[in-house]
């Protein structure tokens, strides 16, 4: 199936499944939005699935890795060997991210698309597009061909894989330099407001790292307002590969989760191809990379918790797995004041007044 064809697939959620859970909400035994954002994500999840009763049992973390050409610039502390590394590593769940994800029960898929070695580990999958990018410095990352090819890769990964809740992450040495990269020309905003210290530099890396994403974007020219150009451009296999795991999760009407920084900004991606996609997307967490927040600001979204994380490879999302079991547990099995045995006439003026908002709130 064509790209185009995806993006037409993808459904506004279900407002009618969303009424009810709200109607459900508010019979039960507890002050009218007292429990908050688990409120929140258990209507989101009615208006994804249709169903106000909802169950995230099989949760399942898609990694996406792959090399990046602009390490020749010195951008990253970390040698690219890293990349092939952490990618087996992911598999062994001796990474952070799979670690998290062996503890809580989730299952982990780790996709090359564009590390630069052969990969001979049998766990990993292997739907390598090229052995990393170019050096945006010198031109283009990949061909406009490849870009769309990492995104139906990333589409075709989200599709096949059953489970009640996605997360997307990456493993790729440098990321965060082409992230950065892509984020200022969707946004139209400064390399200083979008870009961090990664997994961290000294100074003066960290100053050439900002001058080799000036530089990218002037030798590139990148279209903002074509998301495929910036990400051939300037971007990298990660990203793309998964921008589309985001949009194959609302294909198939499945909850999906973003990580940190490099999550977004592929959500971001995805979300610009697609404005519905955004019904289908949760953040995780926070991230301490400076750029997070811009991107999560372009969407409306915001953050589950704050832990001061910025490991990248997903793993923000089995944690935000539990809040939304949460969230189910909540509307699924909490007493409606009927079955309490409590007159819930008490709330009636509080309810009209809507005295439980706190103010400042939105």
């Amino acid at each position: 199936m064509y790209l185009e064809a995806y993006l037409n697939a993808i459904r506004p959620l279900d407002e009618f499944a969303m009424n009810e859970a709200r109607e459900r909400q508010d019979q039960l035994a507890k002050p009218p939005g007292s429990l908050g954002r688990l409120e929140d994500l258990s209507v989101q999840l009615a208006g994804i699935t249709g169903l106000v009763h909802n169950k995230i049992e099989k949760k399942h973390l898609l990694v996406f890795a792959a090399d990046n050409g602009v390490v020749a610039e010195g951008v990253s502390s970390a040698p690219q060997s890293v990349t092939q590394m952490q990618t087996i590593n992911l598999t062994r769940h001796k990474t952070g991210a799979s670690t998290l994800c062996k503890h809580f029960g989730c299952g982990i898929t780790v996709c090359d698309v564009g590390v630069n070695a052969d990969i001979k580990e049998p766990a990993v999958l292997n739907r390598k597009i090229a052995y990393g990018t170019q050096n945006i410095v010198s031109g283009p990352a990949m061909t406009r061909e490849q870009a769309i090819q990492a995104i139906l890769t990333g589409i075709e990964l989200a599709k096949s894989t059953h489970a009640d809740a996605l997360g997307v992450g990456e493993m790729g040495i440098g990321n965060t330099t082409t992230s950065s990269a892509v984020l200022s020309v969707l946004l139209d905003a400064s390399v200083e407001d979008v870009t961090g210290r990664g997994g961290g530099i000294t100074d003066d890396s960290f100053r050439k790292k900002k001058e080799v994403i000036k530089t990218a974007i002037a030798v590139n020219q990148p279209d903002k307002n074509d998301v495929i150009d910036v990400l051939s451009k300037v971007g990298g296999f990660d990203i793309a590969a998964m921008c589309g795991a985001f949009i194959g999760a609302a294909v198939t009407r499945c909850p999906v989760v973003i990580d940190g920084f490099i999550s977004a900004v592929a959500a971001l991606c995805a979300y610009k191809l697609c404005p519905n996609v955004k019904g289908y997307l949760i953040p995780s967490h926070a991230s301490y990379e400076i750029g997070y927040k811009l991107a999560m600001d372009a969407m409306e979204l915001s953050p589950l918790f704050l832990l001061g994380m910025r490991l990248g490879e997903g793993s923000g999302c089995p944690l935000a797995f539990e809040i939304l079991d949460a969230a189910c547990t909540i509307i699924n099995d909490m007493a409606t004041f009927d079955q309490a045995g409590i007159d819930d006439g008490y709330l009636d003026e509080i309810r009209e007044g809507d005295k439980f908002t706190v103010e400042g709130a939105k």
